[in-house]
Formats: structure tokens, C-alpha cells, sequence
């Protein structure tokens, strides 16, 4: 994959408002796309150099999908296949996050944002753990949290995976709520996404929700 440096990065990107889908910085996110308006996306998207996507949550109570959450994370596509039915799936590999400007108006079905990048510059560079965290806890509390949703996962793969990788495919994967995925991916910092984690598993076994929380 093709290194993205801070000046590649375009001031106007597409964007692709799909709740729960999170995407983090050297993360990988599979889409299936199938709406006539995101295959033109794609196929603009693949034109250009940097084969950017803007991932975005809308606001939880927006009705119509219209209102966007201010923070997203951009993704380059490094990989897509057509199916019979002419979808595509496509892999987002996560470059950085960045802050919504003003909408583009223009005669795209899809919608495009004029975008910032300033103090995501972290986001282009690996963050490994400072603080050497013991995994034995958090892996104790992910068993008792995947048994009480009834999924399953790798443990070996998790195991082997080191520490950004580990907590962000945890972050993606957990179906947590859409604020709650939000505040993950407005983590400034990764021991602040895994202490995230933590208190959002730890609530779901206590049966919260997330409106005790806000």
C-alpha cells in the first residue's frame, strides 16, 4: 500500500455517513456498497490518487441521516471486488481522522465535505502503548462481555496482535452504540481508547445504557 504523507492529504473528500461502521487510523474496514450513488462514489473515489473515503457517524437522533458527527476518519481503498449483481466490496484501510467543514454543493448523488486535518498529524504514524498494560484483565473482561452478547472471536489472532491493533479491532468490532463509537474514535490517545473500551464493556455487563452515560 501506497505510504499517504500529511501534504497528499486532499482538503475535500467524499463522504459515506454509516452508522455503527467505524474506521480508526491502520485499521481495515470491509463495506459492501449497492446504492447506484456509492458505486459512483467508488468509481469517482478510484480516479484519484489518494482513493480517500470519509467515514463519518450520523448523529444518533437525526431522523433523516442528515446531521453528521463533526469528527470522522478517512480511509484509502486498497482493495475491491464486483459481484455477479454488479455491488462492490471494498476494503477501507484507516489513514486518519479529520474534522467536517463546510458541504460541498455540486452534482454528486453522494455528499462531499470540505475537510481539515490539523491535530490528527498522530494519525499517520503507529502508537504503540506507552504504559505496558497488563492484557490479562482486559482479555477477562472481553470473555465475559462477548459471552453475555453471544459472539465469539480469535483469541489467538488477539493474542498475537499488538497493542493498536488489539484495541482498535476491539473498538470496531464490539457492537456498541453508535455515541459510544464515536467517543472511541475521538480517543486523543490509545491508553485513552482502551480505558474507553474498558468502561463501555464494564457498563454493558452492568446493563447500562448509553444515555446513563452522557
Amino acid at each position: 500500500m501506497r505510504m499517504i504523507h500529511a501534504a497528499d492529504l486532499p482538503s475535500t473528500i467524499p463522504i459515506f455517513p454509516l452508522p455503527g461502521a467505524l474506521l480508526l487510523p491502520r485499521a481495515r474496514l470491509p463495506l459492501h456498497l449497492f446504492e447506484p450513488r456509492y458505486l459512483q462514489m467508488l468509481e469517482d473515489v478510484l480516479k484519484t490518487g489518494t482513493r480517500l473515503i470519509g467515514m463519518v457517524q450520523p448523529m444518533e437522533h437525526a431522523n433523516d441521516g442528515a446531521r453528521l458527527h463533526s469528527i470522522g476518519c478517512a480511509g484509502r481503498v486498497t482493495g475491491f471486488s464486483e459481484t455477479e449483481d454488479g455491488r462492490y466490496m471494498i476494503t477501507l484501510a484507516g489513514m486518519s481522522r479529520f474534522r467536517l467543514g463546510q458541504e460541498v454543493d455540486g452534482f454528486a448523488a453522494y455528499r462531499r465535505f470540505a475537510v481539515s486535518w490539523a491535530g490528527f498529524d498522530k494519525d499517520l504514524v503507529s502508537q504503540p502503548e506507552s504504559d505496558n498494560f497488563d492484557r490479562k484483565p482486559l482479555f477477562s473482561l472481553l470473555e465475559r462481555y462477548l459471552d453475555a452478547e453471544g459472539l465469539r472471536t480469535d483469541w489467538d489472532g488477539l493474542e498475537d496482535a499488538e497493542d493498536e491493533l488489539l484495541i482498535n479491532s476491539l473498538a470496531m468490532l464490539c457492537p456498541f452504540e453508535t455515541e459510544d463509537k464515536q467517543a472511541l474514535l475521538e480517543a486523543p490517545s490509545l491508553s485513552t481508547r482502551r480505558e474507553t473500551l474498558v468502561t463501555l464493556m464494564e457498563f454493558a455487563l452492568r446493563g447500562g445504557s448509553s444515555d446513563e452515560m452522557m
